[in-house]
């Protein structure tokens, strides 16, 4: 009987072995929660090449946006663990949403499988200079104060990490302005550019034509170190808010109880794409930067993050409608 069992017990090992090794062996699905030009699109698109290469299969991009990244958070939650359905998520879906959205159908650390962080995204404070003739962060801060409540602010909304930004912007300057929260960020980028709303807190990446096409100023970025696709400009710390600090990072995840050896491969096929110089230089040039991490690491900055993101939220009093 025992001679028995652990015959049965190898035969399931290897079973398991044989099908973590032929993996993929058919396209996989990532869920995208925000929609088509966004960052995270953009980020998606541009590491996709390399990791269909590296992964010897086609990566499919199902956009399921709605209720800041939720909607594909749940899709992928409750995904059959076979290793061909991923989330592109964010540090808004797996650290901010929990606390805005208290009765979440799912739970972000324990409903999925940390894969790897893609990248780092500093936002930059971006002005039309029609609105707000503003030619640094301290002249922002005081032609603001000026006039309360007379600015309108734009996000890509609530709850997400540009809203975020600008109300911890505006707790520690002590500014009174009015937030106007739009669906995603292409819709957030036009308001600004038509002049609908004077700012908004948004990706690099996002802003960079509009900027060289001198549609907007862009006045300091929220990472404590400048960035190298715009080094000119300064970091909101160094620039007139001692202190500040806002970024938020781009990542896969897969259903809980995943194969440990398909999230592994996974996982080194991404260390591979973004070992890449070339794949290096175009994160950049766009305002990210590159950043892996094992199976292990990528699971305690989930939980460091939401932790953080609870406390941010807690502290500016944000809300989703």
């Amino acid at each position: 009987m025992l001679r028995a069992l652990s015959a049965a017990f190898v035969v399931f090992l290897s079973a398991v072995s044989g099908r973590a090794e032929e993996w993929p062996a058919k396209p996989i699905t990532v869920l995208m929660g925000f929609p088509a030009g966004s960052g995270v699109d953009v980020v998606a698109r541009l590491l996709q090449p390399s990791l269909e290469k590296s992964l010897g299969q086609r990566l499919v991009l199902d956009y399921k946006t709605g209720a800041g990244g939720n909607v594909a958070s749940e899709v992928v939650a409750n995904a059959k663990p076979d290793g061909y359905t991923f989330l592109l998520g964010t540090a808004a879906t797996h650290g901010v949403n929990p606390a805005l959205y208290p009765k979440l159908s799912f739970d972000v650390e324990a409903d999925f499988t940390p894969i790897s962080t893609l990248v780092d995204v500093s936002n930059v404070l971006t002005v039309n200079p029609d609105v707000v003739d503003a030619m640094s962060v301290k002249d922002f801060i005081a032609k603001v104060k000026a006039m309360p409540g007379k600015f309108n602010y734009a996000s890509t909304g609530n709850g997400t990490g540009t809203h975020l930004a600008f109300a911890e912007f505006n707790a520690k300057a002590g500014l009174d302005m009015v937030h106007v929260p739009y669906r995603g960020g292409p819709d957030a980028i036009q308001a600004v550019l038509k002049g609908d709303v004077c700012c908004i807190f948004n990706q690099v990446q996002t802003i960079l034509q509009h900027w060289r096409a001198g549609k907007v100023r862009l006045l300091g970025v929220t990472t404590r170190k400048r960035v190298a696709a715009i080094p000119d400009v300064p970091t909101i710390d160094e620039a007139g808010l001692p202190g500040y600090e806002s970024y938020t990072w781009f990542a896969i995840f897969g259903p809980k109880g995943l194969d440990l050896a398909v999230a592994r491969k996974f996982n080194a096929a991404i260390k591979v794409a973004l070992d890449d110089r070339e794949t290096q230089q175009k994160l950049g040039e766009l305002g990210n930067t590159p950043r892996y991490e094992t199976l292990a690491e990528f699971r305690e900055t989930v939980k460091r993050d939401r932790a953080k993101w609870a406390d941010v939220v807690k502290a500016v009093g944000a809300k989703v409608d």
